[in-house]
């Protein structure tokens, strides 16, 4: 069910599958969790804005209309290249992106090093919440595992025989194939499994998310399924609001005595005054 607290009119749509609303417009979502650590605008280059753990080791990067809107990466130092990197791209909803962005934000410490540990040898690890949620794996291609979900429109793609470790080894993909429709979330070799499984859980959450009808590509809008956002009812009257509003209406009502009442029938006649006596001389 759509959450309750989420209020608007209009255009506005619920959309389910959330993997395939798209981007609103907007990165919201995808930065409050961090919205508590240091932002940099950067005066030149492609990249709007740059949200940094304190210690600078975790940098969330947003390009806006580029085609890779979130670069987000770890390093073990503030000075030293990135250990894993994630690319997301332009058509990725926000709320999928907060997975990645809320498990880095819970994890960060000072002395923590948990956003760089080494990934699972298993590659089931990272993509366990779209098994959990009943993604199917399909027929093996060479090098390749792929599970997709039930609909068929989104789904992990993992390269299981690339030893380089800034090999892009696991894509996570909704939407038909296009510029304007596919998104994409692609993690380097050397990601934390239980980062990607974070960005995976958001992926297959069932709960759907709202935009505006104007902001969905027409091919989302087909294959989407999308409930209307409705205003809230109003509230109940209680007992004590009804008597309060009875009370109210009876000391601004007229006096029966002094109301007049109206008919649309004619009124009597007035009655002939009796024949006064004449003057006497």
């Amino acid at each position: 069910m759509p959450p309750d607290s989420d209020l608007s009119s209009g255009d506005d749509v619920y959309v389910f599958p959330r993997y395939l609303a798209g981007l609103p417009g907007h990165a919201d979502p995808s930065f409050d969790p961090v919205a508590h650590w240091p932002h940099h605008y950067p005066e030149t280059g492609p990249c709007q804005l740059v949200v940094a753990s304190p210690d600078h080791r975790i940098r969330i990067g947003w390009f806006g209309d580029d085609y890779d809107t979130w670069v987000i990466s770890a390093a073990e130092d503030p000075v030293s290249p990135p250990r894993w990197t994630a690319r997301i791209n332009h058509t990725t909803p926000p709320e999928i992106v907060a997975g990645l962005t809320r498990a880095l934000a819970d994890e960060w410490a000072e002395d923590s090093t948990t956003f760089l540990t080494q990934p699972s040898v298993y590659w089931t690890t990272g993509i366990r919440p779209l098994l959990d949620a009943g993604w199917k794996r399909n027929i093996p291609r060479h090098g390749f595992v792929d599970v997709v979900a039930p609909d068929g429109l989104a789904g992990a793609s993992i390269d299981v025989t690339d030893p380089d470790p800034d090999a892009e080894t696991v894509t996570l993909w909704a939407g038909p194939p296009g510029w304007a429709t596919r998104a994409e979330a692609v993690f380097t070799a050397l990601t934390p499994s239980h980062l990607i499984a974070a960005t995976a859980a958001a992926l297959a959450d069932p709960t759907p998310v709202i935009r505006s009808r104007t902001t969905l590509h027409p091919r989302l809008v087909e294959l989407a399924q999308l409930t209307p956002v409705e205003p809230p009812k109003p509230a109940v009257p209680t007992p004590l609001d009804v008597r309060r509003a009875a009370a109210a209406r009876r000391s601004t009502a007229l006096p029966a005595s002094t109301a007049r009442r109206w008919t649309t029938s004619a009124p009597p006649p007035p009655a002939h005054p009796a024949a006064r006596p004449g003057l006497r001389r």
